[in-house]
């Protein structure tokens, strides 16, 4: 005669086993636990869940053999490490439950194992300023966002900060692209001078120079902003463009440079420079990393964008070879995620 095996120590009730997941702060005692209450936690739609609370798992069956899986935390969405994460490359660092990699110069960002979810920063380097009552210069490109990362090697470039001009028949030269992978950031432009008025474009466009009415360079779409026109004033160039803002218009009084952009760290990046001016005050640079411009009154006083913020450098004041302009400030990357 065979034997009846008893089940009853294998398999739990609906209640049991909910009981046996924490489902909220609150503990959910077997007795009133119900598959209302894992619904709670659980959401299976393509779409994206309208509120939700942190720890709640969203499963976005785009197939059915290859759903996505992501966890609120933060208030933000996002998908599971796979198996034990390990990266290196640039400056390490960790705050708050992160770990951040800096790049201030040319590199690899290499995973050794598992895979991640990254939020990353990359910033050009920006435009130099002009001369002679010169545009400021406008800031590299200024690009955010996340990507999910497997094991494997990333190239890192890091944009070096444009050239100032060196006379009033030139303008300043634009920064130099950063990049992050694929992932590219545009040098900033660079200011105009005096026989060379328009500012240049790039990621930030650079202002026009003195003495009226000379336009400025545009920025990038996503990037970056326009640098300030000369305007009508007498022998001001505009400030350069900054991530956040566009440069303003010189006036009785060189334009400042356009403010940058704070990031997840906590540094402001991507300042425009600041114009140029003759005998009135010159332009300050951007927050951010912009430059100051300078006058005649204190020749080749510009001050250059900030290393690896992107900032432009300040435009040069009247006077041509005493109104020298200043470089801009070399890029960088920055890549986080949590640990």
């Amino acid at each position: 005669m065979g034997r009846t095996r008893d089940t009853s120590k294998i398999f739990a009730t609906t209640a049991e086993s909910i009981a046996n997941i924490d489902l909220s702060s609150a503990i959910v005692s077997a007795s009133t636990a119900s598959v209302n209450e894992l619904d709670k936690r659980i959401y299976i739609n393509s779409a994206s869940p309208t509120g939700g609370s942190n720890g709640q798992i969203w499963i976005n069956p785009i197939t059915a053999s290859a759903p996505v899986l992501s966890i609120l935390g933060s208030s933000s969405w996002r998908r599971p490490s796979i198996g034990i994460f390990s990266a290196v490359g640039g400056n390490i660092t960790s705050i708050n439950g992160y770990q951040y990699h800096t790049f201030t110069s040319s590199g690899n960002f290499d995973i050794i194992s598992g895979q991640r979810q990254i939020e990353y920063l990359i910033v050009a380097g920006g435009g130099g300023g002009g001369c002679d009552n010169g545009g400021g210069g406008g800031a590299g490109g200024y690009l955010t966002g996340s990507i999910l990362l497997s094991q494997g090697t990333y190239s890192i470039s890091i944009g070096g900060g444009g050239n100032a001009a060196t006379s009033a028949s030139v303008k300043g030269s634009n920064g130099s692209n950063s990049s992050f992978s694929s992932i590219q950031s545009i040098g900033g432009g660079g200011g105009g001078s005096l026989s060379t008025t328009p500012g240049s474009s790039g990621g930030s466009g650079g202002g026009g120079a003195g003495p009226s009415n000379a336009p400025a360079g545009s920025g990038t779409a996503g990037q970056g902003n326009a640098g300030g026109n000369s305007g009508n004033g007498p022998y001001a160039g505009g400030g350069g463009g900054g991530a956040n803002s566009t440069g303003t218009v010189g006036s009785s009084s060189g334009g400042h440079g356009g403010n940058g952009n704070l990031w997840l760290d906590g540094g402001y990046y991507a300042g425009g420079g600041g114009g140029g001016a003759n005998q009135a005050t010159p332009g300050n640079g951007g927050v951010g990393g912009g430059g100051r411009g300078s006058n005649a009154g204190t020749p080749n006083t510009s001050v250059s964008g900030s290393s690896n913020t992107g900032g432009g450098g300040g435009g040069g004041g009247g006077g041509n070879a005493a109104g020298l302009g200043s470089n801009g400030g070399s890029g960088i990357v920055i890549i986080r995620y949590l640990t």
